[in-house]
């Protein structure tokens, strides 16, 4: 199994996500029966859900008034789950075909090979297994990725015999994607601030950042929503999402240099609660 030390300490890296949904139930039935995660905690109209039964990745909620989100507006592009190797993949695509869940698409990105659906509220959802990091082509600071077709029959190969009992437990969130207002802005927040590392651009549109040389952490792109302005309240999709850091000093430290700056920082137990130039809502944990 791959070790996946870029979600580790020293770095900072996305833990879990929580998101707004018209109905807990379906969404619920998907993200077990499709996705193939586990319910860890339900009551009411939340659900949180685990791939390995001890650590949240998912958590929907159902609020009392809801709408349909605008897919222009600032918010969630895409979550995605990493997979421990080709093998997992291998089992998610045959399980998917098999259930008959319309996919979005396939995509190698020379660091990944990635499988793309969207949940019952139109949630971007990436499944995606890396390739070794050792196998990424970095140049001038910058780490090659493109966006071929995936070679299904080659994927396939891979696929171990076995009858899909769900994600592995090695699981995790490997990234997220999100759409941003402007580029620029949301740059000098998540690098100027939040510690991380410009990795790749795609032009003027989108940017790929992480920490420990990871080929993205974090995705943000302007494609449907440049200059949307913040990101609306009372609609479906992402709440929040939380990135961890490597312990409370340094967390702290990015807390206070967040309130040098004039963002409005909330202290919440053992989170720290930011809102991004696009005003969408990160928890900052260790």
């Amino acid at each position: 199994m791959m070790k996946q030390s870029f979600h580790e300490s020293p770095n900072i890296y996305p833990g879990e996500i929580e998101l707004s949904v018209t109905n807990i139930d379906q969404s619920t039935q998907f993200y077990q029966e499709i996705i193939g995660l586990k319910i860890l905690e339900q009551s009411g109209k939340k659900a949180v859900l685990t791939a390995d039964g001890k650590k949240p990745l998912v958590r929907l909620v159902q609020p009392e008034q809801i709408t349909k989100g605008n897919m222009s507006s600032p918010g969630l592009f895409h979550l995605a789950l990493l997979v421990p190797d080709r093998a997992a993949l291998a089992d998610v695509l045959r399980h998917l075909a098999l259930a008959g869940y319309p996919l979005q698409g396939g995509s190698d990105h020379l660091v990944s090979e990635a499988i793309y659906l969207s949940d019952p509220d139109g949630n971007g959802i990436e499944i995606y297994s890396d390739r070794p990091s050792e196998d990424w082509e970095w140049q001038n600071g910058e780490v090659s990725m493109a966006t071929i077709q995936l070679n299904v029959n080659d994927l396939m190969s891979k696929w171990d015999g076995d009858e899909w009992t769900g994600l592995p437990e090695g699981t995790i969130m490997g990234h997220i994607h999100l759409q941003v207002s402007d580029l620029m802005q949301s740059e000098q927040f998540y690098t100027g601030l939040l510690g991380f590392d410009a990795v790749n651009r795609y032009g003027a549109q989108a940017l790929f950042i992480s920490t420990g040389k990871y080929h993205h952490h974090i995705g943000l792109n302007t494609w449907n929503s440049k200059g949307a302005g913040l990101q609306p309240e009372n609609k479906t999709g992402l709440n929040w999402y939380s990135l961890i850091y490597p312990s409370e000093e340094k967390r702290n430290a990015v807390a206070a240099k967040l309130s040098a700056e004039g963002y409005s920082v909330k202290e919440n137990h053992q989170e720290v609660m930011v809102k991004d130039p696009s005003g969408i809502t990160i928890s900052l944990k260790y």
